[in-house]
């Protein structure tokens, strides 16, 4: 017999799905249209982040970004249990595409660490290399485990992919509501403050340590 939920919770439940749909859409349009015009624009005036005469730094990080926002609408879209089991093929070719997208994302951000180096030097530098080394190690670990059928590994390093592609909007919403709360309390725009070294870890590694919990709660 089906458990009855109050309406509600169902309410409460899109509600809550829709106030988070608008800054992953909006991150993800941002990300796309950055990356199109870091691709076929002269940003050296714009941003830090273009390497003039750079065009090995400047494809890394722009398909960087570029990659990144599609993996961010795709990515959340695979948790929706009626696309896996109505339209399986859809989940299997949105699945391939975040993946494929994951690993260039992760090389891409490996490869303008390399050879550029971040805003604020060696310890941002390792903060960000071991995001796309994690990034890089769920992606292949997620495909790995669908072609072995092993369905609860492919979810739980799928989870651990999502939470992962989330990394660049959560290292923004930290800064805007830091700045909201604190006015940017031991934060500058080399990004060196402690609040700001702290971030370097802080968008994704809290998150993965608190997705283990609850996958380890979960497991029976």
């Amino acid at each position: 017999m089906d458990q009855w939920v109050p309406r509600w919770m169902v309410l409460a439940k899109y509600l809550g799905v829709a106030l988070l749909a608008v800054p992953v859409l909006a991150f993800a349009a941002y990300s796309l249209r950055f990356g199109l015009r870091g691709l076929g624009t002269d940003l050296s005036e714009e941003t830090y982040i273009y390497t003039p005469d750079g065009p090995i730094s400047n494809g890394a990080i722009f398909m960087h970004m570029l990659l990144g926002g599609l993996i961010m609408v795709l990515a959340p879209l695979q948790l929706i249990a009626r696309v896996r089991t109505d339209y399986p093929q859809v989940h299997r070719v949105a699945g391939r595409v975040v993946v494929m997208s994951s690993i260039a994302v992760a090389l891409g951000g490996l490869l303008y660490i390399a050879s550029r180096g971040t805003i604020a030097g060696s310890l941002m530098d390792i903060g960000f290399a071991l995001y796309g080394a994690l990034m890089l190690g769920a992606a292949v670990q997620t495909v790995r485990f669908a072609r072995a059928s092993d369905a609860a590994r492919h979810r739980n390093w799928a989870l651990r992919l999502l939470v992962l592609a989330m990394g660049s909007l959560i290292f923004r919403l930290h800064y805007v509501l830091w700045y909201i709360l604190t006015d940017g309390l031991w934060s500058n725009e080399q990004l060196t403050g402690t609040f700001d070294k702290v971030q370097y870890f802080a968008f994704y590694l809290p998150y993965l340590a608190l997705l283990e919990v609850w996958m380890r709660r979960r497991t029976p």
